[in-house]
């Protein structure tokens, strides 16, 4: 095997992702490996992107504006 090592880095992006994978497992009080397991990578100028990084989904139903007492 002729090939030579290189080394790699991850992008910004790579970076939130892995944040946003932490945040999820936190919030939902779960395992992060899977979440990082099932990461697909892609080599680009930057260096390693996430090409599917986790969504989280938060509840947009704002809560009623308080009541001014008269």
């Amino acid at each position: 095997m002729n090939e030579q090592a290189k080394d790699m880095f991850l992008t910004d992006q790579a970076v939130g992702a892995v944040m946003m994978a932490l945040q999820r497992s936190l919030l939902d009080q779960s395992d992060i490996v899977p979440a990082l397991k099932d990461f697909k990578f892609r080599l680009s100028t930057e260096g390693l992107m996430v090409l599917n990084p986790p969504i989280i989904k938060f509840d947009t139903e704002e809560d009623e504006p308080p009541q001014e007492n008269a």
